[in-house]
């Protein structure tokens, strides 16, 4: 069978220009070390940024969850398979973001296709940066909405194209401001204040993705907006469970009538069998330790302060963050993978991120801290980092 297009090309032309991904084979739990295709390294990859992925109350809720309501949950959650667990963790994400209702995905992907595609049709407008994370740009696209993206923290073009559609509120369309509250690849935090305001000013609904601003910003770790001090009902808050929380998932939450919404109408929550039972329970578990241990965050962010006072680059640029994620722009994609194989060689896991993830000549490393993490793990990343970065001319020739 002859197939429609030559496949082995282009593939050998993604690794032609060093854009071929490969997946390894994780054989431990995670945790600052992992155990990775048979050889243990210090791991700065993981977005499991408070190590609660391991944490033996977390695997103890979802040991007790397992033997009362068994692995799957069996059919989606409009027919029966919303559980005890699924309804108690929304009730307590609600509570836990000081909103009126949340709901409970089973992916951050599936959550922000849901939300957008029930918040905005053909007709409305969507508003979103132009390093939006993947899935919020799909989840544009997918609505049939009118797709407007601005240059990234671009907030005068924001109001440009906010002003351009001024009238669509009036005319009983949607306008939809989305936004990375921190951007994934970078670790910069978007200016939720300012965007707010434009969002109240021109009559706009507020989507904020805070997948890696949940658990880790906040004085108790309610993230982008406690951080920002923000509230609003205009603000329609998403935040994944599978990093800084541990578990899986994603959730929802805002005005109890946008929820609702939002449950009547996404397809991506109406359609998919509802998350195994004793991942809720383990979440619950989660927000508890979120809220309760504020040693984590603190500890977490001492690693951060730490990290970017005493890096010190010469060939390559740290871009400092708030958050977990310190990228280092590399540029050249076989620089990047220069830097990712010497550290492997010291024993050390950082994968090379490289276009289509990043614009093409920003090529980096995702350096992604963790709770877990000892000063004296940070410092040996460091010095690793230095001296790889003085050898870099020499690994171009």
């Amino acid at each position: 069978m002859t197939l429609p297009t030559n496949f082995a090309m282009d593939l050998t032309e993604l690794a032609q220009a060093n854009a071929l991904r490969t997946r390894r084979v994780v054989e431990s739990a995670q945790g600052p070390c992992l155990t990775i295709d048979g050889r243990q390294y210090l791991a700065f990859a993981s977005n499991d940024y408070l190590g609660l992925a391991n944490d033996a109350h977390l695997i103890e809720a979802a040991k007790n969850a397992i033997d009362r309501y068994g692995v799957g949950a069996g059919a989606s959650h409009m027919v029966s398979g919303h559980m005890a667990p699924h309804h108690e963790l929304e009730i307590a994400l609600a509570r836990f973001m000081g909103m009126d209702s949340a709901l409970y995905f089973g992916s951050g992907y599936a959550a922000n296709l849901g939300i957008l595609t029930s918040l905005a049709v053909r007709g409305d407008n969507i508003f979103a940066d132009k390093l939006n994370h993947a899935c919020l740009n799909d989840g544009a696209l997918l609505s049939n909405a009118n797709f407007h993206r601005y240059a990234h923290g671009d907030l005068n073009k924001l109001r440009s194209l906010l002003a351009a559609q001024a009238n669509n509120a009036s005319n009983g369309r949607r306008n939809v401001v989305v936004t990375d509250a921190v951007f994934s690849m970078d670790g910069d935090l978007a200016d939720l204040p300012a965007i707010l305001k434009l969002a109240e000013q021109f009559d706009a609904l507020l989507v904020i993705d805070d997948a890696h601003g949940f658990g880790v910003l906040g004085e108790t770790g309610r993230g982008s907006l406690q951080h920002f001090g923000l509230k609003s009902e205009r603000i329609v808050y998403m935040a994944t469970l599978g990093k800084a929380a541990g578990g899986y998932g994603a959730f929802v939450a805002g005005n109890a009538d946008v929820i609702e919404w939002i449950l009547q109408t996404a397809r991506t929550y109406l359609f998919s069998t509802a998350t195994p039972p004793m991942i809720a329970a383990a979440l619950l578990e989660s927000l508890k330790i979120i809220d309760e241990d504020q040693a984590r965050r603190a500890h977490l962010h001492d690693l951060i302060a730490g990290f970017a006072a005493s890096l010190k680059l010469k060939n390559s640029a740290l871009k400092f963050s708030e958050t977990a994620i310190q990228a280092i722009i590399i540029g050249e994609n076989s620089h990047a993978l220069y830097f990712t194989n010497e550290l492997k060689k010291r024993g050390i896991w950082v994968p090379a991120i490289r276009p289509p993830t990043v614009p093409r000549g920003t090529a980096r490393l995702r350096v992604s801290l963790n709770a877990g993490h000892t000063k004296a793990d940070v410092t040996e990343l460091i010095v690793a980092l230095t001296e790889i970065d003085a050898s870099l001319p020499d690994a171009s020739k």
